[in-house]
């Protein structure tokens, strides 16, 4: 690969992280808002704290999902 793949390489890679965090900011908001309605507001630290929890939990359970799925796909080829 040349030089001009590979600045079209990064470009492309730089350009899905971008979309991939606003995305992440996307659901952030959206479930503070689910949060919020559920547990009522999230100005203290305690409610704080269980919503990182929980958006941790969640992020690493979908991890392990992509990752298998991953594999199940690079195994096929």
């Amino acid at each position: 690969m040349g030089f001009k793949g590979e600045v079209i390489e990064k470009i492309a890679a730089l350009l899905t992280v971008a979309f991939g965090l606003v995305a992440a900011l996307a659901w952030n908001g959206a479930i503070q808002a689910i949060f919020a309605s559920v547990f009522g507001t999230a100005d203290n630290i305690p409610a704080m704290l269980v919503y990182a929890v929980i958006v941790t939990i969640i992020a690493v359970i979908v991890t392990i999902w992509i990752a298998k799925l991953a594999d199940k796909e690079k195994a096929k080829e």
